[in-house]
């Protein structure tokens, strides 16, 4: 992350003397779902919260990688699952207000467990997998704090709200 700091002057003419602006490199993060329907959740600590709380994978992409690209890789890192069909769902900002990057959030559908994890020597992530139910029902008890990750979870339930 790098603070820029900018003189800004809006559409109306006025300007901002001082406006700071969080860079961060592109964020991804993946609805994984089993050929049996298990969605592919994550539980871990998070320090900010001081909680340890449910997730979909999610990381940062190399400046070498496509989204998709960092998407996968995290996947297999965090989780161990692979493979599947894999489509965009959406690309959702953090907060444009203030920060420069974009979040591309993937629907992974017919993922497998293909390897272990590969974590980073600072992660501490269980891989847990739920039926959709569970995960809908952790959305409705506002149990997924992350609003990058559960305005996608969101639009997927919205999405497939009819084909029960």
């Amino acid at each position: 992350m790098t603070v820029r700091k900018d003189m800004v002057e809006l559409p109306n003419g006025k300007v901002n003397p001082e406006f700071y602006v969080l860079e961060y490199p592109t964020w991804i993060n993946v609805i994984a779902i089993t050929p049996d329907g298990m969605f592919v959740m994550e539980r871990q600590y998070r320090y900010g919260l001081g909680e340890t709380s449910y997730e979909i994978c999610a990381g940062v992409a190399e400046k070498s990688e496509t989204p998709e690209q960092a998407a996968r890789r995290e996947l297999e890192e965090e989780t161990g699952y692979t493979g599947g069909t894999w489509q965009l769902l959406t690309v959702i900002s953090g907060n444009p207000s203030v920060t420069n990057n974009l979040t591309y959030c993937y629907l992974a559908r017919g993922v497998e467990r293909t390897t272990e994890q590969h974590l980073d020597a600072t992660e501490d992530i269980e891989v847990v997998l739920m039926r959709e139910d569970e995960v809908l029902q952790l959305l409705k008890d506002d149990e997924i704090k992350q609003a990058l990750m559960a305005a996608p979870l969101w639009k997927y339930f919205y999405l497939n709200k009819d084909k029960g």
